[in-house]
Protein backbone atom coordinates (compact mmCIF):
# COMPACT_ATOMS: atom_id res chain seq x y z
CA UNK A 1 0.00 0.00 0.00
CA UNK A 2 1.36 3.65 -0.87
CA UNK A 3 2.19 5.25 2.07
CA UNK A 4 1.43 9.13 2.26
CA UNK A 5 2.53 12.20 4.34
CA UNK A 6 -0.22 14.16 5.78
CA UNK A 7 0.22 17.75 7.19
CA UNK A 8 -2.20 20.23 8.74
CA UNK A 9 -0.85 23.89 8.89
CA UNK A 10 -2.28 26.96 8.85
CA UNK A 11 -2.62 28.95 5.51
CA UNK A 12 -0.30 30.89 3.24
CA UNK A 13 -1.49 33.23 0.79
CA UNK A 14 0.47 30.72 -2.04
CA UNK A 15 -2.20 27.84 -1.02
CA UNK A 16 -5.04 30.54 -2.12
CA UNK A 17 -5.81 28.79 -6.00
CA UNK A 18 -5.27 25.00 -4.59
CA UNK A 19 -7.77 25.70 -1.12
CA UNK A 20 -10.67 27.71 -3.60
CA UNK A 21 -10.26 24.38 -6.23
CA UNK A 22 -10.96 22.59 -3.46
CA UNK A 23 -14.08 24.46 -2.19
CA UNK A 24 -15.64 24.85 -5.69
CA UNK A 25 -15.10 20.97 -6.79
CA UNK A 26 -18.13 19.50 -7.74
CA UNK A 27 -19.88 22.52 -6.69
CA UNK A 28 -20.48 24.58 -9.65
CA UNK A 29 -22.81 26.50 -8.08
CA UNK A 30 -20.39 27.95 -5.26
CA UNK A 31 -18.97 31.68 -6.29
CA UNK A 32 -15.42 31.50 -4.26
CA UNK A 33 -11.83 33.35 -5.75
CA UNK A 34 -9.08 33.08 -4.16
CA UNK A 35 -8.46 36.16 -3.96
CA UNK A 36 -10.87 36.63 -1.44
CA UNK A 37 -9.45 33.99 0.57
CA UNK A 38 -6.09 35.48 0.72
CA UNK A 39 -8.34 38.65 1.94
CA UNK A 40 -9.97 36.42 4.46
CA UNK A 41 -7.26 35.33 6.02
CA UNK A 42 -5.07 38.98 5.88
CA UNK A 43 -7.89 41.02 8.06
CA UNK A 44 -6.90 42.14 11.24
CA UNK A 45 -8.04 40.25 14.19
CA UNK A 46 -11.41 40.50 15.55
CA UNK A 47 -13.77 38.58 18.01
CA UNK A 48 -14.58 36.38 14.90
CA UNK A 49 -10.93 34.73 15.51
CA UNK A 50 -11.24 33.68 11.90
CA UNK A 51 -8.64 30.83 10.81
CA UNK A 52 -8.00 28.78 7.74
CA UNK A 53 -6.20 25.35 8.05
CA UNK A 54 -4.80 23.28 5.00
CA UNK A 55 -4.27 19.79 4.17
CA UNK A 56 -1.20 18.82 2.46
CA UNK A 57 -0.72 15.23 1.29
CA UNK A 58 2.85 14.63 0.29
CA UNK A 59 3.62 18.02 -0.24
CA UNK A 60 0.42 18.66 -2.42
CA UNK A 61 -2.41 21.20 -0.68
CA UNK A 62 -5.77 19.13 -1.48
CA UNK A 63 -7.91 20.96 1.13
CA UNK A 64 -8.77 23.30 3.43
CA UNK A 65 -10.82 24.29 6.24
CA UNK A 66 -12.30 28.21 7.32
CA UNK A 67 -12.98 28.66 10.92
CA UNK A 68 -14.24 31.20 13.58
CA UNK A 69 -16.93 32.52 16.37
CA UNK A 70 -19.61 33.55 15.23
CA UNK A 71 -20.15 37.40 15.89
CA UNK A 72 -23.67 39.28 15.26
CA UNK A 73 -25.57 37.42 17.91
CA UNK A 74 -26.64 37.65 21.45
CA UNK A 75 -25.77 33.83 21.97
CA UNK A 76 -22.02 33.23 23.34
CA UNK A 77 -20.09 29.78 22.52
CA UNK A 78 -21.15 29.07 18.59
CA UNK A 79 -18.70 28.36 16.34
CA UNK A 80 -18.54 27.78 12.36
CA UNK A 81 -16.34 25.53 10.27
CA UNK A 82 -16.41 24.73 6.42
CA UNK A 83 -13.98 23.07 4.55
CA UNK A 84 -13.91 20.37 1.44
CA UNK A 85 -10.77 18.08 0.07
CA UNK A 86 -10.75 17.41 -3.80
CA UNK A 87 -12.51 14.56 -4.25
CA UNK A 88 -9.69 12.17 -5.40
CA UNK A 89 -7.93 12.67 -2.16
CA UNK A 90 -10.95 11.66 -0.05
CA UNK A 91 -10.44 8.85 2.33
CA UNK A 92 -7.25 9.57 3.08
CA UNK A 93 -7.67 11.32 6.65
CA UNK A 94 -7.19 14.77 5.09
CA UNK A 95 -10.73 15.78 6.00
CA UNK A 96 -11.25 14.63 9.32
CA UNK A 97 -7.36 15.76 10.43
CA UNK A 98 -8.77 19.41 9.03
CA UNK A 99 -12.29 19.19 10.93
CA UNK A 100 -10.29 17.80 13.91
CA UNK A 101 -7.81 21.26 13.79
CA UNK A 102 -10.68 23.76 13.29
CA UNK A 103 -12.34 21.92 16.11
CA UNK A 104 -9.23 22.38 18.34
CA UNK A 105 -8.97 25.93 17.44
CA UNK A 106 -12.61 26.96 18.38
CA UNK A 107 -12.87 24.85 21.49
CA UNK A 108 -9.87 26.64 22.86
CA UNK A 109 -11.94 30.35 22.06
CA UNK A 110 -14.76 28.82 24.85
CA UNK A 111 -16.79 27.36 21.39
CA UNK A 112 -19.45 25.07 22.79
CA UNK A 113 -21.35 24.30 19.80
CA UNK A 114 -20.13 23.95 15.81
CA UNK A 115 -21.91 24.85 12.52
CA UNK A 116 -20.94 23.27 9.63
CA UNK A 117 -22.84 23.41 6.37
CA UNK A 118 -22.81 20.19 4.62
CA UNK A 119 -23.56 19.00 1.22
CA UNK A 120 -26.74 17.15 0.90
CA UNK A 121 -25.18 14.02 -0.35
CA UNK A 122 -24.97 10.76 0.82
CA UNK A 123 -20.82 11.19 1.51
CA UNK A 124 -20.80 14.59 2.84
CA UNK A 125 -23.72 13.54 5.72
CA UNK A 126 -22.32 9.76 6.55
CA UNK A 127 -18.84 12.05 6.93
CA UNK A 128 -20.51 14.14 9.01
CA UNK A 129 -22.81 11.75 11.15
CA UNK A 130 -20.05 9.35 11.90
CA UNK A 131 -18.02 12.32 13.55
CA UNK A 132 -20.82 13.30 15.81
CA UNK A 133 -22.45 16.07 13.84
CA UNK A 134 -26.56 16.29 14.14
CA UNK A 135 -28.87 17.60 11.19
CA UNK A 136 -30.41 20.86 11.34
CA UNK A 137 -31.82 23.23 8.75
CA UNK A 138 -31.56 23.14 5.20
CA UNK A 139 -31.54 25.64 2.15
CA UNK A 140 -31.60 24.84 -1.24
CA UNK A 141 -29.10 26.55 -4.30
CA UNK A 142 -30.46 28.05 -7.04
CA UNK A 143 -28.93 29.16 -10.75
CA UNK A 144 -29.69 30.86 -13.66
CA UNK A 145 -28.32 31.07 -17.20
CA UNK A 146 -27.89 35.13 -17.60
CA UNK A 147 -27.63 34.70 -20.88
CA UNK A 148 -31.33 34.20 -21.36
CA UNK A 149 -33.96 37.27 -20.77
CA UNK A 150 -35.04 38.00 -17.36
CA UNK A 151 -38.71 39.24 -16.60
CA UNK A 152 -39.61 42.23 -17.14
CA UNK A 153 -39.38 44.32 -14.08
CA UNK A 154 -42.31 45.99 -12.12
CA UNK A 155 -43.60 49.75 -12.41
CA UNK A 156 -41.51 51.36 -9.78
CA UNK A 157 -44.32 52.70 -7.34
CA UNK A 158 -44.05 56.42 -6.97
CA UNK A 159 -41.60 57.55 -4.64
CA UNK A 160 -39.15 54.70 -5.34
CA UNK A 161 -35.60 54.58 -7.21
CA UNK A 162 -33.17 52.22 -7.84
CA UNK A 163 -29.13 53.00 -7.00
CA UNK A 164 -25.52 51.29 -6.89
CA UNK A 165 -24.26 50.91 -3.48
CA UNK A 166 -21.42 52.92 -5.30
CA UNK A 167 -24.02 56.27 -4.28
CA UNK A 168 -23.26 55.31 -0.63
CA UNK A 169 -19.01 54.81 -0.71
CA UNK A 170 -18.29 57.90 1.72
CA UNK A 171 -21.06 56.77 4.02
CA UNK A 172 -22.11 53.23 3.51
CA UNK A 173 -24.12 53.58 7.60
CA UNK A 174 -27.20 53.43 6.03
CA UNK A 175 -27.06 50.66 3.83
CA UNK A 176 -25.65 48.53 6.88
CA UNK A 177 -28.71 50.05 8.57
CA UNK A 178 -30.42 47.87 6.22
CA UNK A 179 -28.78 44.86 6.52
CA UNK A 180 -28.64 44.89 10.29
CA UNK A 181 -32.43 45.51 10.51
CA UNK A 182 -32.91 42.66 8.26
CA UNK A 183 -30.84 40.17 8.95
CA UNK A 184 -32.51 39.85 12.48
CA UNK A 185 -35.63 37.94 10.56
CA UNK A 186 -32.94 35.47 8.65
CA UNK A 187 -33.70 32.02 9.43
CA UNK A 188 -31.17 30.32 11.68
CA UNK A 189 -30.16 28.62 14.41
CA UNK A 190 -28.68 31.74 16.46
CA UNK A 191 -30.39 35.01 15.89
CA UNK A 192 -28.11 37.53 14.12
CA UNK A 193 -29.29 40.41 16.60
CA UNK A 194 -26.22 42.51 17.54
CA UNK A 195 -24.45 43.24 14.21
CA UNK A 196 -22.30 46.05 15.01
CA UNK A 197 -21.13 48.57 11.89
CA UNK A 198 -17.45 47.95 12.56
CA UNK A 199 -18.19 43.76 11.66
CA UNK A 200 -20.29 44.67 9.36
CA UNK A 201 -17.45 46.60 7.19
CA UNK A 202 -14.89 44.32 7.70
CA UNK A 203 -16.85 41.36 6.66
CA UNK A 204 -19.58 42.59 4.15
CA UNK A 205 -18.56 45.82 2.41
CA UNK A 206 -14.92 45.67 2.22
CA UNK A 207 -14.86 42.06 0.39
CA UNK A 208 -13.13 42.10 -2.88
CA UNK A 209 -15.74 40.57 -4.38
CA UNK A 210 -18.46 42.74 -3.68
CA UNK A 211 -19.55 44.50 -6.52
CA UNK A 212 -20.78 48.04 -5.93
CA UNK A 213 -21.84 48.88 -9.11
CA UNK A 214 -23.96 46.12 -9.38
CA UNK A 215 -24.95 45.88 -5.49
CA UNK A 216 -28.86 48.03 -6.12
CA UNK A 217 -30.20 49.39 -2.79
CA UNK A 218 -34.24 50.36 -3.11
CA UNK A 219 -35.04 54.02 -1.88
CA UNK A 220 -38.12 55.28 -0.84
CA UNK A 221 -38.41 59.10 -0.64
CA UNK A 222 -34.61 59.57 0.00
CA UNK A 223 -33.86 56.86 2.21
CA UNK A 224 -32.73 53.47 2.09
CA UNK A 225 -35.26 50.99 2.07
CA UNK A 226 -33.96 47.56 0.71
CA UNK A 227 -30.60 45.63 -1.12
CA UNK A 228 -29.41 43.09 -2.84
CA UNK A 229 -25.49 42.88 -2.00
CA UNK A 230 -23.98 41.38 -5.02
CA UNK A 231 -20.86 39.63 -5.28
CA UNK A 232 -18.69 38.10 -8.12
CA UNK A 233 -15.59 36.24 -9.59
CA UNK A 234 -14.57 39.50 -11.97
CA UNK A 235 -15.41 37.04 -15.03
CA UNK A 236 -18.43 35.32 -15.60
CA UNK A 237 -20.31 34.00 -12.09
CA UNK A 238 -22.58 36.45 -9.97
CA UNK A 239 -23.19 35.59 -6.48
CA UNK A 240 -26.68 37.13 -4.78
CA UNK A 241 -25.17 37.65 -1.09
CA UNK A 242 -28.26 38.84 0.28
CA UNK A 243 -31.52 40.30 -0.30
CA UNK A 244 -33.92 42.40 1.85
CA UNK A 245 -35.76 44.86 2.92
CA UNK A 246 -36.12 47.05 6.41
CA UNK A 247 -39.18 45.46 8.59
CA UNK A 248 -41.13 48.60 8.24
CA UNK A 249 -40.93 48.70 4.56
CA UNK A 250 -41.86 44.89 3.90
CA UNK A 251 -44.37 43.86 1.50
CA UNK A 252 -43.95 46.42 -0.89
CA UNK A 253 -42.11 44.51 -3.59
CA UNK A 254 -38.80 46.36 -3.07
CA UNK A 255 -36.44 43.42 -2.41
CA UNK A 256 -37.90 41.92 -6.02
CA UNK A 257 -37.33 45.36 -7.68
CA UNK A 258 -33.62 45.36 -6.40
CA UNK A 259 -32.67 42.02 -7.28
CA UNK A 260 -34.48 42.02 -10.84
CA UNK A 261 -32.19 45.19 -11.21
CA UNK A 262 -28.85 43.78 -9.92
CA UNK A 263 -29.30 40.81 -12.08
CA UNK A 264 -30.30 42.97 -15.09
CA UNK A 265 -27.21 44.72 -14.37
CA UNK A 266 -25.36 41.97 -14.23
CA UNK A 267 -26.47 40.41 -17.36
CA UNK A 268 -25.50 43.81 -19.16
CA UNK A 269 -22.08 43.47 -17.58
CA UNK A 270 -21.41 40.34 -19.56
CA UNK A 271 -22.25 38.05 -15.93
CA UNK A 272 -23.26 34.74 -17.85
CA UNK A 273 -24.57 32.43 -14.77
CA UNK A 274 -25.98 33.16 -11.45
CA UNK A 275 -26.05 31.44 -8.10
CA UNK A 276 -28.23 32.16 -4.97
CA UNK A 277 -29.40 30.38 -1.86
CA UNK A 278 -32.21 30.48 1.19
CA UNK A 279 -33.17 28.59 3.58
CA UNK A 280 -35.75 26.22 2.54
CA UNK A 281 -38.61 27.87 4.80
CA UNK A 282 -38.21 31.24 2.97
CA UNK A 283 -41.10 31.66 1.22
CA UNK A 284 -40.95 34.17 0.09
CA UNK A 285 -37.54 34.88 -1.49
CA UNK A 286 -37.91 31.26 -3.02
CA UNK A 287 -41.08 32.91 -4.90
CA UNK A 288 -39.00 35.91 -5.58
CA UNK A 289 -36.27 33.47 -7.14
CA UNK A 290 -38.61 31.71 -8.94
CA UNK A 291 -40.06 34.65 -10.73
CA UNK A 292 -36.92 35.47 -11.58
CA UNK A 293 -36.23 32.33 -12.88
CA UNK A 294 -33.64 30.53 -11.04
CA UNK A 295 -34.08 26.33 -10.20
CA UNK A 296 -32.73 24.87 -8.01
CA UNK A 297 -29.06 22.75 -8.03
CA UNK A 298 -28.44 21.83 -4.81
CA UNK A 299 -28.70 21.67 -1.44
CA UNK A 300 -27.42 21.41 1.81
CA UNK A 301 -28.26 20.94 5.37
CA UNK A 302 -26.54 22.45 8.57
CA UNK A 303 -24.19 20.53 10.99
CA UNK A 304 -24.06 20.71 14.26
CA UNK A 305 -21.90 19.43 16.69
CA UNK A 306 -21.65 19.94 20.48
CA UNK A 307 -17.88 20.27 21.88
CA UNK A 308 -16.93 19.47 24.98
Amino acid sequence: MTQTSLTIRDFRPEDAEAVAAAHRAGREHLVMSAEVLRWLNARPGSDEHFRTFVAELDGRVVGGVRCGVVTGTSTAGVGHANGSVLPEFRRRGAGTALLAAAEGHLTALGVTELHSWLDEEPASLGFAAARGYATGRSAQFGGRDLTLPLPPSPELPAGVELRPATDWSDDPRPLFLVDADAVRDEPGEVPMDVLEYEDWLRGTWERPDLDRALTVVAVVDGEPAALSLAQTDGVDRYWSAFTASRREFRGRGLAKLAKAESLRLAAAAGYRRAYTSNDTTNAPMLAINAWLGYERCAGELKGIKRLA
